[in-house]
């Protein structure tokens, strides 16, 4: 088994003997990225473990000497490490270093993976999995290592490693193969990078042919089980669970709650540190596209709201950003300021699956810049983010696409981070620093100007079924998922007020308020909350139909610019090709966007472009 001990004896082969007083693995780990920093700037670097929270570090650098520098970092166990990384980013992108006390804001940060033990990455969009090929471990070490470096640069303290909806073999990962889950656990060790497990709530259900919450056997299997994980993964987490929701089985198939049902997963993970993760994506998948009552965003305040104060101290409810589905606009979910008692955590989603499967450039550090600015009050126990990795070689499929790993990371660590200066750090320590100016504008403005030539206003699920890519105003219409935008001749979006389905009222008064009136709803948000005739008249004079028609038009037109500007931009030649081929797709992909919506809408309308642009008959 590789451990952190092997990691060790391979460091004392370099320039310099591990010094003696860092014996955590994390320590071990910051003095490899000492070293190389030392290299590649010359300053000397002096590593001090002291009673800093364990995570938190201090920076700072004095003058020894006309030819000498020596900056001190001093931390606790993990603080060290990410203090040693940061100061790395400090020099390399010629800002001045952290100044006073840094610790991170949310101690769960996790990357949540959604790969298969068959080597698949649901949503994935780089490549098969790094860890996992026909039904078990199959990695290249080096890169595990590399992985681990990685994502402790950027703050990242949790890997779940296998899909949420998990799948035959996957529950071996804590019977059979539970030795390998620990050998892996090992390697990503020394970067402070603890492992979580995501499993299945009915899993009992092949012993006990049962996995009621409340069954005393129950709950005995899942404290043996616990028992036995963790004596082989000490420092592991905890578990990710996805119960009720999308077929999987939960706890209401026995009549029982949520809160019963994590409450019985946290008592026997409690003994050893672990952390139930409870994810809070439930509503009706099997929805009658007839019925005009049900409305989908409303399911999960729904549920959990009079669940608050139910769950254990130590459960954390994953809610996802939005109340739909990640989609490129929806607004903040409503049931963070439903839960005064509950432990909630945020997921984002880092893969593009809305967004442009890394083929289409959306940069995501203006969208998270916005939702955490939203969820300012929020008490907020943990931030996850579903995976862009893959064994593809530059790890993100587009290059471009590290850039919303990297960000995930520092937004994790510090939410009031900006997005401009994260994605200005990022191309700077990424080797574009000569481009810095275009592509930044270029980054930054490409979430919104893919916004643009899609889902119009806010509509969301004008996607081809199944795959999520492409237009299809009335892919999921007709279907059980409860998404539909109710176009018809007269107008369209969903009336989401009191006169409608009633969502709005799940917000608290002063946002309600906002939302609840066409003329101080966001443009962004409008047909998500209202249903509006063609003849709309906006903000700016226009028509809605004819903001439709020229936000397309506008979008395409803008994705040729950014690609006049790529080909500006001085790519490595290992990047060149890829980005180039990507930016010919996404040209063809925001042209058929265009031609699609506008002339759907057009059909239905029977309205014109007012500046006779041509939309297909």
């Amino acid at each position: 088994m590789y451990t952190w001990k092997d990691y060790k004896t391979w460091l004392t082969s370099l320039d310099q003997p591990v010094p003696t007083g860092l014996e955590s693995p994390e320590q071990v780990a910051a003095f490899e990225a000492a070293l190389f920093c030392k290299k590649q700037t010359g300053y000397a670097f002096r590593l001090v473990s002291d009673a800093e929270p364990e995570e938190g570090y201090r920076v700072s650098k004095e003058q020894k000497g006309e030819n000498l520098t020596e900056i001190t970092v001093r931390g606790g166990r993990r603080g060290i490490l990410y203090g040693t990384y940061a100061t790395i980013f400090a020099l390399v992108s010629g800002v001045k270093l952290p100044e006073g006390l840094q610790k991170p804001a949310f101690a769960l940060r996790m990357l949540d993976s959604w790969d298969n033990m068959d080597g698949s990455v649901e949503r994935g969009y780089a490549g098969r999995s790094l860890w996992f090929e026909g039904g078990r471990f199959c990695y290249e070490t080096e890169r595990i290592l590399q992985l681990g470096r990685m994502l402790s640069s950027v703050g990242i303290n949790v890997l779940c490693i296998n899909n949420v909806n998990v799948q035959p073999p996957a529950g071996e990962l804590i019977g059979s193969a539970l030795f390998k889950t620990a050998a892996f656990a090992a390697l990503l060790r020394p970067f402070g990078i603890r492992l979580m497990l995501s499993v299945d709530f009915a899993a009992p259900v092949r012993d006990l042919h049962t996995a009621d919450p409340l069954d005393r056997n129950v709950r005995l299997w899942w404290k043996a089980c616990a028992e036995r994980v963790w004596q082989a993964i000490p420092d592991l987490a905890g578990f990710l669970v996805k119960a009720d929701s999308e077929f999987r089985p939960g706890p209401s198939s026995y009549g029982r709650t949520h809160a019963q049902g994590a409450n019985m997963l946290q008592e026997a993970v409690a003994p050893y540190g672990g952390t139930i993760v409870w994810r809070a994506f439930v509503y009706d998948c099997k929805q009658d596209w007839r019925d005009t009552r049900t409305d989908r965003p409303c399911a999960a305040y729904n549920l959990y709201r009079p669940l608050d104060g139910l769950f254990s101290d130590d459960v954390i409810l994953q809610v996802k950003y939005g109340p739909y589905d990640f989609q490129a606009q929806e607004p903040i979910s409503p049931l963070f300021w439903g839960l005064e008692k509950t432990r909630p955590g945020l997921e984002l989603q880092i893969t593009q699956e809305y967004t442009g499967q890394q083929i289409d450039l959306f940069a995501m550090p203006p969208l998270w810049e916005h939702i955490f600015s939203k969820l300012r009050g929020v008490h907020l126990s943990a931030v996850a983010g579903v995976s862009n990795l893959g064994r593809d070689a530059n790890w993100t499929g587009h290059p471009f696409a590290a850039l919303n790993l990297f960000a995930f990371g520092q937004f994790a660590w510090n939410p009031e981070a900006g997005a401009e200066e994260i994605t200005r750090r990022w191309i700077s320590l990424s080797g574009y620093g000569d481009d810095e100016e275009m592509l930044t504008d270029l980054l930054l403005h490409s979430g919104q100007i893919y916004q643009q030539y899609t889902d119009p206003l806010g509509l969301c699920w004008m996607v081809r079924p199944g795959i999520h890519y492409g237009p299809d105003p009335w892919g999921y219409e007709f279907q059980a998922w409860g998404t539909y935008n109710r176009a018809d001749r007269e107008g369209v979006g969903i009336d989401r007020t009191n006169a409608g389905t009633g969502f709005i009222n799940q917000y608290p008064p002063q946002l309600a308020s906002k939302y609840a009136h066409p003329a101080t709803c966001p443009d962004q948000n409008l047909l998500f909350f209202h249903r509006l005739p063609y003849n709309y008249v906006m903000r700016d004079g226009r028509t809605l139909i004819q903001r439709i028609y020229d936000d397309h038009f506008e979008g395409y037109e803008k994705v040729k610019q950014m690609q006049e500007m790529l080909d500006k931009l001085h790519l490595a030649p290992e990047d060149a090709d890829i980005v180039r081929n990507r930016m010919d797709m996404q040209v063809s992909n925001a042209r058929e966007w265009r031609d699609v919506v506008n002339t759907f809408f057009h059909r239905l309308s029977g309205i014109e472009d007012e500046r006779g642009r041509r939309i297909y008959p």
